[in-house]
């Protein structure tokens, strides 16, 4: 599913004070990270990464990759700001603007 601009701005505007659930350092992406955001996002639906400064890759990069791997969707990269949405099958609880 690909979100919409407002899809995307309503889930911006909810993940504002959310505090980063997982730190991409300089190992980059990896499979255990990817074990954990996909176990994190199920329970919550919208997270926060944040790219540490030791990290050489470009945080858009990392945004794709992780999004990708993980099988969510990119909501926005922010500086060094990664923010992942994915519906959750069991756990749902935000309900997204048509």
């Amino acid at each position: 599913m690909m979100l919409t601009g407002k899809q995307k701005r309503y889930l911006r505007s909810l993940a504002h004070h959310l505090d980063p659930v997982f730190q991409v350092g300089k190992g980059g992406v990896n499979e255990h990270l990817i074990r954990h955001i996909e176990e994190a996002i199920e329970k919550r639906e919208l997270m926060k990464i944040s790219v540490l400064n030791n990290c050489a890759e470009d945080p858009k990069e990392i945004g794709a990759e992780l999004a990708e791997q993980s099988g969510s969707e990119l909501v926005q990269v922010i500086g060094k700001t990664i923010i992942l949405y994915k519906e959750s099958r069991d756990n749902k609880t935000i309900e997204l603007p048509r």
